[in-house]
């Protein structure tokens, strides 16, 4: 009988220790603008990117989603945790497909300054839509903060998270690939 099972037990492992290690780094979040102490950068998305380079969008999106609702069950963040879905997905997919096409350095460059702007575009729109439904907080308010905090914030989080992932990416790929 055929295996059909797309993943293999090594990449399943892999992917579970990186959702165990998105949750820890959902922990450490910093504040990047002090007038809105709301918004944090954390690195979290980092280990579903790293995933999505190494197995596909699919592994990567699957990741990110795990510990994203992980940290949101663990916080009763349901709000916080539909953005960050929305947002890792955008974030995730396009560096993700680019990169297998053609994995080079300068393909996962590319990609994620697609991804960048894709995300960016995504946190946005999910803050027009979520923030005055779950939230409560006026549509007025959240379109006057768009240029002055939100756009500003969503593209330093995702420019750190594609800095972080390109830094640490070929170390990380010498612990995960299987030696023949």
């Amino acid at each position: 009988m055929e295996n059909t099972n797309k993943w293999e037990t090594k990449q399943l492992v892999t992917m579970a220790l990186m959702c165990a290690l998105g949750v820890l780094l959902s922990f450490i979040e910093l504040p990047l603008f002090p007038a809105a102490p709301f918004l944090k950068y954390d690195p979290s998305f980092v280990p579903a990117l790293i995933v999505g380079l190494a197995y596909g969008g699919g592994a990567g999106v699957a990741v990110g989603v795990v510990g994203i609702v992980i940290h949101g069950i663990m916080l009763a963040d349901l709000a916080g945790s539909i953005m960050n879905i929305l947002v890792v997905i955008g974030f995730i997919l396009p560096a993700s497909l680019l990169y297998k096409k053609n994995p080079t350095l300068k393909s996962a460059a590319i990609g994620l300054v697609i991804s960048t702007i894709i995300a960016t575009i995504l946190a946005i729109l999910g803050n027009l839509v979520i923030t005055p439904l779950y939230m409560g907080a006026p549509l007025e308010s959240v379109i006057a903060m768009i240029l002055p905090i939100l756009l500003p914030f969503n593209l330093i989080k995702a420019v750190l998270n594609s800095l972080i992932t390109l830094v640490v990416y070929r170390s990380i790929m010498k612990l995960i690939e299987t030696k023949k």
